[in-house]
């Protein structure tokens, strides 16, 4: 009796201790629970979202996206791309009309100092395909890039209502999820955009985002006083001045799998369900066109958005009625968005200079004396505009990318 009694015991604390191990792993697990990318896509996260109001909702991902939130060692992100040499950021376009030359030099800034291979989706009219291949074909890619290109393509039954929404195949980018099905995660971008930092640096906000956020974009505007959406808008917007979609980073995975909350049925609907019946509601109403529709999807679903600062968007208006993105002071401008045609026109030399500089650069040259000096001299031209008087957050961070390039490169050989 005494030994059945020693044995039940034993068994008994054997339990115990098998139980107490099992919770503890389950704990370890959960901890280290990805936000974001390949490894949680089974998850659905419209069940995640709460009820917090849209202008919260953009607080707490703004600061969560606060300064310096995507900064990582040189060392660190080089090493990253020698243990993972095979991982492709995935980066997409629409061009049309008269958007090749601009389209190229944005992808130029792209090559310069990405570090990860890039994997170019060039969605652009069939006259501009030869073009673009017989420039993208002759760049020295070195292994780096590669490239894709697509007709502009809408739904067949829609397609004249979505060609003429507020400019040529700019409503193409609302398309994308469906389109590019293979595709885990893609950062669109206009084509008037310049990098000034490497692409991969935008691309670690999708390690960032939470179970719920499926995309990530800025603020339209910094101060409410100037704010377009706020004061004029006839539609729902995200927070308090509205999003701007130039620059737009998704977990496409997550898109696709998404039931959107919305205001026109009480049943949640998918991303190709919900695109059509929401122009037909709001098209009188939207001035900014697929613009708009991103931002009344958002306004219904705000926990599903990260939101990072305005030096990863940073465009003319955060100039030209005073400075207004504290991030691009402090740090300097991630990505410049030269929207409203001003890489074209005298009105923002500031913004002119850096598109020429980056155009006129030829691969190999020395950034320093190629493209840097010859641009801040130009800059400093500038400094009796209002854009120009902060020139300096134009090459701020450009000097430290190019510092990097070099510390890099330093470093592989």
């Amino acid at each position: 009796m005494r030994r059945f009694v020693r044995v039940a015991l034993l068994c008994l604390g054997c339990g115990v201790c098998s139980l107490l191990y099992g919770f503890s792993q389950l704990a370890v697990s959960l901890e280290q629970e990805p936000g974001g990318g390949r490894e949680l896509q089974a998850r659905d996260p419209a069940a995640a979202g709460g009820r917090r109001r849209a202008g919260g909702a953009r607080a707490a991902a703004a600061g969560s996206a606060g300064r310096g939130e995507a900064e990582a060692p040189v060392a660190a992100r080089y090493d990253y791309m020698k243990t993972h040499p095979s991982e492709k950021m995935h980066l997409a376009v629409v061009a049309c009309g008269e958007r090749l030359e601009e389209t190229v030099t944005m992808l130029r800034s792209a090559i310069i100092f990405s570090i990860r291979p890039l994997q170019f989706h060039i969605f652009a009219e069939d006259q501009l395909h030869k073009s673009f291949k017989d420039i993208l074909d002759d760049f020295p890619y070195e292994g780096k890039v590669n490239y894709t290109l697509y007709p502009i393509t809408f739904p067949t039954e829609s397609a004249a209502e979505w060609k003429k929404l507020f400019k040529p195949c700019a409503s193409q980018r609302l398309f994308l999820p469906l389109i590019l099905k293979n595709v885990d995660s893609l950062l669109y971008v206009d084509t008037d955009i310049l990098f000034l930092r490497p692409v991969d640096d935008i691309w670690s906000f999708l390690r960032k985002f939470n179970s719920s956020q499926i995309a990530a974009m800025a603020p339209e505007h910094e101060e409410p006083r100037i704010g377009w959406y706020n004061r004029f808008a006839r539609h729902p917007f995200y927070g308090v001045t509205g999003i701007n979609s130039g620059v737009m980073l998704m977990n496409m995975t997550r898109i696709r799998r998404k039931y959107f909350k919305n205001d026109m049925t009480t049943v949640r609907l998918q991303w190709g369900e919900i695109l059509m019946p929401l122009l037909k509601k709001y098209k009188l109403n939207i001035t900014w066109g697929d613009q708009d529709l991103l931002n009344i999807i958002f306004f219904h679903n705000p926990e599903s958005l990260y939101v990072f600062p305005c030096q990863w968007n940073y465009r003319p208006d955060h100039c030209i009625y005073g400075s207004n993105c504290k991030e691009a002071e402090e740090e300097g401008i991630f990505i410049l968005h030269g929207n409203r045609g001003v890489y074209h026109d005298d009105k923002q030399p500031t913004f002119r200079a850096v598109y020429e500089a980056i155009k006129n650069y030829s691969f190999g040259d020395d950034l320093v004396h190629s493209l840097l000096q010859p641009l801040e001299l130009e800059l400093q031209k500038t400094m009796r505009t209002y854009c120009g008087r902060v020139y300096k957050v134009f090459i701020k961070q450009l000097t430290k990318s190019i510092r990097d390039l070099h510390d890099r490169r330093s470093k592989g050989r």
